[in-house]
């Protein structure tokens, strides 16, 4: 059975979500939101982070098959987020 990445990746997600919100809160107070996209690509890796974090939560307290389903889930969409935040 592979090991349990669960905990680091709601952990990292958390820091990283928290990190988006900084950045979108400094482009509205700089009011550089409406000339740049950055914004919009920092709302998209706020979606992702945030589902990563619950799937990895909601992993956490499965058992079984749908435990590893929804790590998985979790993992790819946390890869994404990271994609989007590069």
């Amino acid at each position: 059975m592979p090991e349990n990445r669960t905990p680091h990746i709601l952990n990292t997600s958390a820091t990283l979500l928290g990190l988006c919100f900084i950045v979108l809160t400094s482009l509205k107070v700089a009011k550089m939101s409406d000339r740049t996209v950055i914004d919009e690509t920092t709302a998209l890796a706020i979606i992702l982070f945030m589902t990563a974090c619950i799937l990895s939560f909601l992993s956490m307290k499965r058992r079984g098959p749908a435990n590893y389903q929804l790590e998985r889930a979790a993992d790819i969409i946390f890869l994404l987020g990271l994609v989007v935040l590069f």
